[in-house]
């Protein structure tokens, strides 16, 4: 059994969809970002980084728990576990994949995750990093366009991990400053994934209990997602 560490947000909503599609029995361990969960001691022992999402795989050959972090890690991890042709052992295809996969980890996640905050979360409109991550997002925005004007898939003619890690960073386009209906292929490669049954049965985790609203977090809410919760000491 999988016990997935998860709130609401796009690396987590990553491996939520991966076990979706995987058909991976797991469980939901909840971790409230917004309330400061994931800097309990016990979470920090699975997850160093403090961050969502994580997994416990208590079902390995040497009949130990193994704990892991960071959502790429987790992926490839699950998929290799399976078996599963989302992330292929023929050489070429698996670094086509790998390779998305990290231009995912190491572009769209980390840019666009800075252009959400400083254009709905920052405290104080700061027109040049507004300006500088809007502008990395449509550049991002225009290389998987690119893409996807060649393959039906990011990283070929078969969905993967890099489809199902870079879609839930996508979600948000308006928060990016981005009109998807600019990037055809895109747009187009977008409501394929969207129309998945896992796709949509990894979305509703904890749907229940997450405020969907939108609204801009404040007090010591904010804190914990944004502010200096972390280096104190607990």
């Amino acid at each position: 059994m999988i016990h997935l560490y998860f709130w609401s947000t796009p690396n987590a909503y990553k491996v939520s969809i991966l076990l979706e599609e995987l058909a991976m029995p797991y469980t939901v361990v909840p971790v409230h970002i917004g309330k400061g969960e994931q800097f309990q001691p016990d979470f920090l022992k699975i997850s160093p980084n403090n961050k969502v999402p994580a997994i416990i795989d208590d079902d390995v050959p040497d009949g130990r728990t193994l704990p892991l972090f960071e959502s790429g890690a987790i992926m490839m991890y699950l998929a290799e576990k399976a078996g599963s042709d989302l992330l292929p052992t023929d050489t070429r295809e698996h670094y086509a994949v790998v390779q998305w996969l990290m231009f995912q980890m190491g572009g769209v996640g980390p840019m666009l995750g800075q252009a959400h905050h400083f254009r709905k979360y920052a405290p104080e409109q700061i027109e040049y990093a507004i300006n500088r991550y809007t502008n990395e997002a449509q550049r991002l925005y225009s290389v998987l366009d690119k893409r996807l004007a060649e393959s039906e898939y990011i990283a070929g003619d078969k969905y993967s991990l890099a489809d199902i890690a870079t879609y839930p960073w996508l979600r948000p386009y308006k928060w990016q400053g981005q009109d998807i209906e600019q990037w055809p292929h895109i747009q187009r490669w977008y409501s394929a994934v969207r129309a998945r049954p896992a796709v949509q049965r990894g979305l509703a985790i904890l749907s229940d209990k997450v405020d969907r609203s939108g609204s801009k977090p404040s007090g010591e809410r904010w804190n914990n997602l944004f502010g200096d919760t972390q280096f104190q000491s607990r």
